[in-house]
């Protein structure tokens, strides 16, 4: 399965009653796709606020994008979570629905050993045709898939990469013993370049909700061997990929993104209780970073 090389964890658009916003959700996965030019959408990601979606809400998302999205990108569904029968019946469902490929992320709250972590990831595998990717972001699950354990499920047919946010270190080590067709996406936009230069694969990002063409453009300048470009376009890209996650204090994501969005006009609404929006600084800082859009 070739998911592409930018990955857009797209927010889930909500009206003013916090209730999924169909219509808007039919325009950004449009958008996505034929402006900021997503050769694949992850569907209910942290970024899509899953803790706080319901099943019945994520299956009807995964629906809805299979459908909206057509043969134009793929469809990743995110159903992983740190309950390992729960993960396998989502992915079961979502398998159905005719997604191409599901999100996994690292169990989090109640930090397995990576043995545990292993047969977690294992018992998904076999449940499924999917394809999967992992997701290693353990500043979120505190618990942190090692290389080691990484490289073990690497073997398994169809774990065929990972989103990986612990470090470029720890990209570099799996890009240089991982089987030639692993695929090693960052999930950091700000490394989106260094981890193609490392031998990584591409990027599943947030950004691209409002920059994604340009990364597209530094990402194909990097394969096409323009360096310079490609370097170029990342010192432009740079502070977005910061300022979204910085804002000027550390707001959860996708905070920041969403009320971008929404300076963009795209009517995306605001966020899911225990996430707030920006406050007042930050929407000052949002609107000055839009002008370098």
């Amino acid at each position: 399965m070739e998911f592409g090389r930018l990955v857009t964890a797209m927010v889930t658009p909500f009206d003013d009653q916090g209730r999924i916003n169909w219509d808007e959700t039919a325009q950004l996965i449009d958008y996505l796709i034929e402006e900021q030019k997503s050769d694949a959408l992850v569907i209910a990601g942290t970024t899509g606020e899953s803790p706080t979606l319901t099943d019945d809400e994520k299956l009807e998302l995964f629906r809805f994008a299979v459908d909206k999205a057509g043969e134009r990108c793929k469809i990743i569904a995110g159903t992983g979570s740190n309950n390992t029968s729960h993960s396998i019946h989502l992915t079961q469902e979502a398998e159905k629905l005719g997604v191409d490929g599901v999100l996994l992320v690292v169990p989090y709250y109640n930090k397995p050993s990576q043995e545990g972590m292993f047969r977690h990831f294992e018992a998904i595998a076999n449940s499924t045709q999917l394809p999967i990717l992992l997701y290693n972001v353990p500043s979120r699950t505190i618990a942190s898939l090692s290389v080691k354990t990484t490289l073990r499920l690497a073997e398994i047919p169809n774990i065929i990469g990972t989103k990986e946010c612990a470090s470029l270190e720890q990209i570099t080590l799996l890009v240089s013993s991982a089987p030639a067709d692993f695929k090693v996406y960052s999930g950091d936009d700000s490394s989106a370049l260094p981890t193609l230069a490392v031998g990584g694969y591409g990027i599943v990002s947030v950004a691209s909700h409002i920059v994604g063409s340009t990364m597209k453009d530094m990402i194909n300048a990097y394969l096409e061997g323009d360096v310079r470009t490609a370097a170029n376009l990342h010192l432009k890209l740079f502070p977005i990929f910061k300022g979204l996650f910085e804002c000027p204090d550390p707001l959860p994501n996708p905070s920041a993104v969403k009320y971008a969005l929404q300076l963009l006009g795209h009517d995306v609404g605001g966020v899911r209780l225990p996430l707030i929006g920006p406050n007042e600084d930050e929407v000052a800082f949002i609107n000055n970073l839009i002008t370098l859009v």
